[in-house]
């Protein structure tokens, strides 16, 4: 009798014990979790660690994080165990590394290697299945090795876009050209490589060093022997995007809308409505000039008006103005032809390439009045009420939709009523999501982003506190007003000198 007790309490105290295991498993937390204290010494012994710089309160963080748990708890089992960090960017003792890394918002994941010698961008999916698929591709070679048919078909497939290296030997100064760049560019392009032509799945055998990059729209695939490092670069880039992009609900065309975007080119973007009695017609004219003005620095992109809503909100378009062309520059500034027709595009297209049409700025209507403490600034009134006013002047860059933004503007409004008395001073705001900036001046990335420009031209991000006091204090010791050679004061502006911005943006 007395075993059978035993037996019992023992049998109870072994599933006691399982279901506690169990309870501490669904409990373990397999993201590690750094702060100033352990950032260093957990990097450095890492061959290969991402880390997410992340804010509490950041809505876009809050939805990423069980699906970042449930890939670090599945990829925690990966031969070998791949590490996912994070560490609250917010807090004052961790905004050094926040500083370091150039985290602009949140959340900003990075992959570091070597112990934190080689940083990169994390541009891969935000869902679980997602970021363990793109981990996986990530922590393995930079360009895969393709020795048969079999490995080719699959590698490169018929959807895929794949730089392959074909080389007469897996050594010398164009192998190593291509595996440096392959390095680089890792984390948004793919590459093989391969000492046998014949097993790539199309396109005539071509004796190496050769660069082949398939893609599976346009001509299928092109061919680049010229290994300078920058060249390369430059073909790989170029040749992954479509002659003329579509942006559409197709999910399948969104990975080269984005490397649209992401292109250094002009960009030359048609956005009609796809349905539309002349859509055909439009696109098959739009893709000619396309076609004529390959290698001359634009590139295309044809958007569906319904489905580019957002382009339009960023560009501050009109659906009035549909069929339109709009052509943006490295340098922000913007071009708009309205209403276009199809024998329009051509010579519009051309009367840019020489310089004969002019800039088109969005801009908010200049308020009537403008009688409030915190005075209001659209692109058209920015030269008059900052750059050529002779005043120092506090200016947030804000979007209406932002919570931060909201928080402060009470608190600016007491700032601004606080020097109504000084005539000198100017506390202002602008509507980033309304309104061009000149980016040569105001990095704006996030919201809000503060400025402030002394009478005299001096240009400095605002990185305090945001307390009535803090902004306070602030003014007052970067105010100034200018002198003349004379010693009288005067209100004449030069040239704006920018700082240096390094500070982490709250709100994307």
């Amino acid at each position: 009798m007395a075993l059978k007790g035993f037996a019992c309490f023992s049998i109870l105290l072994l599933l006691s014990l399982f279901a506690s295991s169990i309870r501490s498993e669904q409990t373990k937390e397999f993201v590690l979790t750094l702060d100033h204290s352990n950032f260093t010494e957990t990097i450095t012994k890492h061959d290969f660690i991402v880390v997410e710089f992340y804010a509490p309160w950041c809505g876009h963080c809050q939805k990423l994080a069980p699906e970042y748990e449930k890939a670090a708890s599945e990829l925690s089992s990966h031969n070998p165990p791949l590490a996912l960090a994070k560490i609250d960017a917010s807090q004052e003792a961790n905004k050094g590394f926040a500083n370091e890394y150039k985290i602009q918002g949140f959340p900003t994941l990075k992959i570091l290697r070597n112990g934190g010698k080689s940083v990169q961008d994390y541009n891969g999916p935000r869902e679980a299945e997602g970021i363990v698929t793109y981990l996986k591709k990530q922590s393995g070679p930079a360009s895969v090795e393709i020795k048969s048919a079999d490995s080719a078909a699959e590698i490169v497939g018929e959807k895929n876009v794949v730089a392959v290296g074909v080389f007469p030997k897996l050594s010398g100064e164009e192998f190593d050209s291509f595996m440096a760049l392959a390095e680089k560019l890792r984390a948004d392009y793919d590459f093989a490589h391969t000492l046998d032509a014949k097993v790539l799945p199309r396109g005539e055998s071509v004796e190496g060093p050769v660069v082949r990059l398939f893609k599976p729209f346009d001509e299928l695939f092109v061919d680049s022997k010229d290994f300078n490092g920058e060249a390369l670069e430059k073909f790989v880039k170029e040749s992954s995007i479509p002659l003329v992009t579509v942006f559409d609900s197709d999910p399948n065309n969104h990975p080269y809308v984005v490397k649209f975007f992401d292109s250094p080119a002009t960009k030359a973007m048609m956005f009609v409505n796809f349905t539309g009695a002349t859509a055909e017609s439009l696109k098959s004219k739009y893709r000619e000039v396309a076609t004529s003005n390959k290698g001359q620095g634009l590139a295309f992109l044809v958007g569906d008006a319904e489905s580019s809503q957002g382009a339009f909100q960023y560009f501050g378009l009109e659906e009035s103005q549909v069929p339109l062309i709009i052509i943006q520059t490295p340098d922000n500034k913007k071009y708009l032809k309205a209403n276009v027709e199809v024998d329009q595009i051509e010579s519009w297209v051309k009367d840019f390439q020489d310089g004969k049409v002019a800039a088109h700025k969005k801009s908010q209507p200049i308020p009537a009045e403008n009688n409030e403490p915190v005075k209001i600034v659209v692109a058209e009134s920015l030269d008059d009420i900052v750059f050529k006013s002779g005043k120092n002047v506090l200016i947030e860059f804000y979007a209406p939709w932002c919570g931060h933004c909201q928080k402060l503007a009470p608190i600016l409004d007491e700032v601004a009523l606080s020097f109504q008395n000084d005539p000198s001073v100017i506390i202002a705001k602008l509507d980033a999501t309304a309104n061009d900036i000149p980016s040569d001046t105001f990095d704006v990335k996030g919201f809000p982003t503060i400025y402030f420009r002394s009478a005299s031209g001096n240009v400095v991000v605002y990185e305090g506190d945001r307390t009535k006091e803090d902004f306070i204090n602030f003014v007052e010791k970067n105010s100034e007003k200018k002198q003349t050679s004379h010693g009288e004061e005067s209100t004449k502006t030069e040239e704006p000198k920018k700082t240096e911005e390094t500070a982490a943006k709250d709100e994307l």
